[in-house]
């Protein structure tokens, strides 16, 4: 709810700081019902447009008073744990508290800035946070329950749909995935079908050179060793001759550590040094021979061999090029066309496997929706019969309120449901219902809001309602019904009335007097929060006008007694 609205410098306000308060009492028929009255001229829509800028509404440079460099206007709300704020300020990664303030600077120059608990922020999400917090309902403003938009939810919310809502959200969100699922599979085989030549072609290629991720870089290395194996050979066979010269370093080796050995015994351990030291160069002057060996065999130069790996290797890259991939990209290649070709070849299986799940997924959106109208259908029914019982009381009696629920086409179908939901209104007998929005009578339109909001108590997120001049053109007994569905309404929400009725602004909670004071040079508006004697002179004034007379604070007197 509201609790505090400060304004600085706006159009004729100097400096205003109001604290609005549910009533102290707290008791289980305690309201909150606030009452703003003053003179015709007084200023009383200046208060109503600072909320409204503060609240994201559209601002104008003209709106700062004169002589000032800039108009300021801060709202604070008392936020419920549930509240929708919430969600929006976690989203905005913005400071969540227990009061949100929510503050708007108007430069003369037309120039402003916004923040929301004092971080900047931009309109647009102050327009977002003020949704969820106060309805304005003016005499033709067209928002809040003037916008059909609004109107479905309002419906579900009164009749209780939130079940059905969730499982027709959920039907819609399984019917839009098998849809998607069998577009694109739709899309992609006809894509296979406008390039089947080319598809079963590029297979075939693949297939006939069976790319392996590793072919460039072993075939790479390989070619490398064949275009090396003439001076490798030569190289090999060299230092065999080497070895091999005479009878050969392994025979020389071996005949040296035979005669040691024979001897070693002799020398009193003098030779067993050398003939270890042999016995190595020996194992090791084998080994090298006939790694050597093995090494000539494998580095014979091979013409043959060496044109098949430039080849393929050849053939591997010109491919990869071809379909603008890397080498080792061809094998996963080759597997996503051969899995193409086959989708293609059996593709008409899968599409009408796809096609019987979104049928059947439509099916079960379309039942889940069927329901949720039937049950919308009986609760537009308690609604009508709801408003309607509040009209007569409203000097509404010969108006008809109508809860218009129309099947929409399928292109317009959503998670919300198949229907159209829209509030109408017969002012007259026999006259059509028109939308709610289009009523011409500015009172009217007011007492109808407010007959829809007492029915609605508990529908949505806006824990202040600010009513301007609800009852415009009534008296008497009408303004006293208008007074006491006020007074009901202000039990489930915070309620601020523009009013211009005594009756009204008897039965208030708290009440507050705009006052406009004007001099030679200015004008100003200011706001004073009325005790009890205050508001007895304020009705009584109301009552009687400019003469405040006795018999006038007597019927205030009266007035302030009955709505007790």
């Amino acid at each position: 709810m509201l609790q505090s609205l400060s304004i600085r410098d706006f159009v004729l306000i100097e400096k205003l700081d109001l604290t609005f308060a549910r009533d102290a009492t707290g008791g289980p028929d305690a309201s909150n019902l606030g009452a703003l009255t003053g003179e015709t001229g007084a200023g009383k829509s200046i208060l109503i447009d600072a909320l409204g800028l503060v609240l994201g509404a559209r601002a104008e440079s003209g709106v700062v008073r004169r002589g000032a460099a800039q108009a300021s206007i801060a709202a604070s709300f008392d936020l419920s744990r549930e509240h929708a704020a919430h969600a929006i300020l976690a989203e905005q990664g913005l400071d969540d508290e227990d009061v949100l303030t929510l503050r708007r600077a108007i430069g003369a120059d037309g120039r402003g800035r916004a923040f929301v608990n004092d971080q900047p922020a931009s309109v647009a999400l102050l327009r977002r946070l003020g949704d969820t917090l106060v309805e304005i309902q003016g005499q033709m403003d067209q928002h809040g329950l003037l916008d059909m938009a609004t109107h479905r939810g309002s419906l579900d919310a009164f009749a209780g749909l939130e079940k059905q809502g969730a499982t027709v959200r959920a039907a819609w969100a399984v019917w839009r995935a098998a849809e998607q699922a069998r577009s694109d599979a739709e899309a992609a085989a006809a894509a296979a079908r406008r390039d089947e030549e080319f598809l079963r072609h590029a297979v075939k290629e693949l297939e006939a050179l069976a790319p392996r991720a590793d072919d460039e870089e072993t075939l790479a290395a390989e070619r490398q060793l064949l275009r090396a194996g003439t001076a490798l050979g030569e190289a090999v066979t060299q230092a065999l001759g080497e070895l091999e010269h005479g009878k050969g370093a392994v025979h020389a080796l071996s005949t040296a550590h035979r005669l040691i050995e024979r001897n070693a015994d002799k020398a009193a351990g003098h030779l067993d040094a050398s003939l270890a030291a042999l016995d190595r160069a020996l194992s090791e002057a084998t080994e090298a021979q006939a790694q050597l060996e093995t090494a000539r065999e494998a580095l014979e130069f091979d013409p043959a061999r060496l044109e098949k790996i430039e080849e393929r290797l050849f053939a591997l890259r010109a491919l990869a090029r071809k379909h603008s991939v890397t080498v080792p990209d061809l094998a996963p290649l080759a597997e996503k066309m051969a899995a193409q070709l086959a989708a293609l070849d059996s593709g008409e299986v899968g599409l009408k496997k796809l096609a019987a799940a979104a049928k059947a997924a439509r099916a079960q959106y379309v039942a889940a929706a069927e329901a949720q109208a039937a049950a919308r259908r009986k609760g537009a029914a308690r609604l009508d019969k709801a408003v309607g019982s509040e009209l007569a009381p409203l000097k509404l009696e010969k108006a008809k309120f109508v809860t218009e629920i129309v099947a929409q086409p399928e292109a317009d179908w959503s998670e919300a449901g198949t229907d159209r939901v829209q509030f109408t209104v017969s002012t007259n007998p026999g006259a059509p219902p028109a939308p709610i929005a289009k009523i011409a009578s500015g009172g009217e339109l007011s007492r109808f809001l407010l007959a829809l909001k007492v029915c609605l108590a508990k529908v949505g997120d806006a824990a202040t309602i600010v009513f301007d001049e609800v009852d415009s053109g009534i008296g008497g007994a009408t303004a006293a019904a208008v007074g006491e569905r006020l007074k009901r309404l202000a039990k489930e929400v915070q309620v601020l009335v523009v009013t211009h009725s005594p009756q009204v602004a008897a039965i208030a909670d708290r009440h507050w007097l705009i006052r406009k004071t004007t001099t030679r040079t200015s004008a100003s508006t200011d706001v004073v929060a009325l005790d009890a004697k205050g508001r007895r002179e304020e009705i009584a004034r109301m009552l009687s006008g400019a003469e405040v007379t006795a018999e006038a604070r007597a019927a205030a007197d009266r007035l302030m007694a009955a709505a007790g």
